[in-house]
């Protein structure tokens, strides 16, 4: 008996308790169709048995032409001969559905019809009846009733384990919106309990205290409004990010963070192909969400003219910036793209994503060093490209302050490669990426890249030049190799402490695919030799920025994680600025895209200092390197750098 009845345990569901002695479902398993054959029949026994004590109880005249015994047997054996004419037992107990009872109600109504054709049969023959109606038609009923009750709770029971089971791993949550966007998502979470979530209810701006969407409330979204979540026991909170503003995001999220309430991040409705899609991509909020803004609006078309068809170079092609560029670029369909850069592994990878992700793409990836003359000569020669987007830069400041030579190898004459290059074979547009650090530099890197930017633009003014040389300059992106983010949040993993060099330093931020949609479209604009600032919005506290990133971690800052104030590195400064005391902005048709006014040096001029800064470089002379830097950029002044120095050196030279 106990062996049966465990098999009957497993086969109808399991449990399982788990380390933390919740319950946990499992699986259901399907009923073996002997099993279903077998209770049917046992159903058919116990209704034949109520009909007889009922209706012996009401009259005692039976036939008696049979024995009751041979009356039972014909009548139950019947009904299992129609059990298996019409498969009754074929289908899943627990997902029985309509047709499963139209076949119990036609083997019912059948098994009548032949007991009625026997008892009238042997009526016509004899003048005696074997079956009393009365008792037929209340057995009927009767067993039909009975098989179908079964099915239903067999169907309610299985529902009922499938979901109070999984509930115990399912989080409460409440969808922030009312819009038909956020309406879609509530819609998507409710109805299937294989999902990581149950709904409880919506949260929303409105005054009705009795408002509800699909029968679930909607909560009102002011003041104090995580404290009456937590009472009715909410634990997290999903949002489509980019239908809220900036500011209300950010709000739900410092509420719901200080009181322990996740909060998850959901995509937009149109860009989910179904819900199984749709529970994958809902995950928990983190800083770039925050920090994200709202999706730019591009003239596609104007892009698309100047890209589509077109063979397009790409330098740098496999870092954070390049390679966004790279799958941006791609979606324009080009004629042909060449992706140059000289990590190796980063570049294979990208090729293994492109060749998976765009198979219809013609392009070549390159492994070399920009400032190889001979080679990006033989490219130049070969593709006779049409654009230029010049990605290929070192980047790391206190790296580039111990190594100057370095970044005048790559940042100044990788560049000055690359820009003569697009010159003499006719290329029609030269995109160059720059950084918010080539204004006022304070370190060696800052200042590579606005010894580029001077080189550029001198190039430009030169007679006979056709390429119109762009220029466009942007801070900090969001997760960009070796960037600030990334990097606290591997120190988070690690247990702190988290690692800010000043109380007060502040940056500017921008994500990735944001800062690349703003570059193709600068592309696309003036007649060469412009400087393009991309508006990066309202400058973020770094210490703020770590103790958020702790928070949404599920961490207490300077409790479960310590911050702690290590100093400015060499070279960094409090605050970077994206143009200089000097510079002039103007509007330009695209709102976030403003154009510097930057006035161009002479191209002799220029042309001359960086050859004497190159030819310092070659020399390994770092010190000579850094003093001709700030030659051809008077307004770089070192900070918490060995170079300082050598601005007090070169103010008594200019005082003498």
């Amino acid at each position: 008996m106990a062996r049966s009845t465990n098999y009957f345990r497993k086969t109808l569901f399991s449990i399982i308790f788990d380390g933390d002695n919740k319950l946990r479902f499992v699986g259901l398993k399907y009923l073996p169709r002997w099993i279903v054959i077998s209770i049917d029949i046992m159903i058919l026994l116990t209704s034949y048995l109520i009909t007889y004590a009922v209706v012996s109880q009401l009259t005692t005249d039976f036939y008696d032409v049979l024995p009751k015994s041979a009356r039972f047997a014909i009548t139950i054996s019947v009904n299992i001969v129609f059990f298996f004419v019409y498969h009754t037992y074929a289908g899943l107990i627990r997902h029985t559905t309509p047709v499963d009872i139209v076949k119990l109600a036609m083997a019912s109504g059948s098994t009548g019809l032949v007991i009625i054709a026997i008892n009238y049969t042997y009526y016509f023959s004899t003048g005696n009846k074997i079956f009393l109606m009365p008792s037929l038609v209340l057995y009927l009923a009767l067993s039909f009733t009975l098989l179908l009750l079964f099915r239903v709770s067999v169907k309610q029971v299985y529902h009922y384990f499938k979901n109070e089971g999984v509930s115990f791993d399912r989080k409460r949550v409440v969808v922030v919106g009312l819009d038909d966007t956020s309406i879609a998502l509530g819609s998507s979470l409710m109805g299937n309990s294989h999902q990581p979530f149950q709904l409880v209810g919506f949260l929303g701006e409105h005054k009705n205290r009795y408002y509800q969407v699909y029968g679930k409330p909607v909560y009102q979204l002011k003041k104090g409004f995580v404290k009456h979540l937590k009472e009715i026991g909410v634990e997290g909170v999903v949002m489509i990010s980019e239908s809220l503003s900036r500011s209300d995001r950010n709000r739900i999220v410092e509420a719901c963070i200080k009181h322990q309430i996740t909060v998850y991040n959901a995509p937009m409705m149109e860009e989910v192909q179904n819900k199984n899609d749709l529970y994958k991509r809902i995950k928990p909020i983190v800083i770039e969400d925050l920090l994200g803004r709202t999706s730019i609006k591009l003239n596609d078309q104007i892009i698309a003219s100047s890209l589509t068809g077109k063979t397009i170079l790409i330098t740098g092609g496999a870092g954070s910036i390049g390679s966004e560029i790279v799958r941006q670029v791609a979606a324009y369909l080009p004629g042909k793209m060449v992706i140059v850069d000289q990590s190796e592994t980063a570049l294979h990878e990208l090729e293994l994503e492109l060749r998976e992700k765009f198979p219809q793409l013609k392009f070549k990836a390159v492994l070399a060093n920009v400032s190889n003359k001979h080679r990006m000569e033989k490219l130049f020669q070969h593709y006779k490209f049409s654009v230029v987007y010049h990605a290929a830069a070192y980047k790391h400041v206190p790296m580039i302050e111990k190594n100057p030579h370095e970044a005048i190898y790559v940042n100044v004459y990788g560049t000055r490669v690359v820009a003569d290059l697009a010159n003499a074979y006719g290329v029609d547009r030269f995109v160059m990426v720059s950084t918010d650090k080539a204004v006022n530099p304070t370190n060696v890197m800052g200042a590579s890249k606005r010894a580029a930017e001077i080189y550029v633009q001198a190039l430009q003014s030169q007679q006979g030049v056709s390429t119109k040389y762009i220029t466009t300059r942007f801070g900090n992106v969001l997760g960009s190799n070796g960037s600030v983010i990334p990097h606290f949040k591997k120190q988070i993993q690690q247990g702190g402490p988290v690692t800010v060099t000043h109380p007060d330093i502040i940056r500017f931020f921008m994500t990735i695919p944001e800062a690349c949609q703003l570059v193709l479209q600068a592309g696309t604009m003036g007649e060469g030799g412009e400087i393009y600032v991309f508006d990066m919005g309202k400058p973020v506290r770094i210490i703020d920025l770590a103790v958020k990133m702790i928070q949404l971690s599920g961490f207490e800052p300077y409790k479960d994680i310590d911050i702690k104030i290590t100093g400015l590195r060499p070279g960094e400064k409090l605050f970077e600025e994206l143009l200089s005391d000097e510079s002039v902005t103007m509007p330009t048709h695209h709102r976030k895209i403003m154009r510097a006014k930057v006035e161009s040096e002479p191209y002799i001029l220029v042309e001359e200092q960086i050859g004497r800064i190159v030819r310092a470089a070659i020399r390994y002379d770092d010190s000579k390197v850094v003093k001709e830097l700030k030659t051809l950029v008077p307004e770089f002044v070192s900070q918490n750098s060995v170079f300082e120095e050598l601005d007090a050196e070169l103010t008594n030279r200019d005082a003498g």
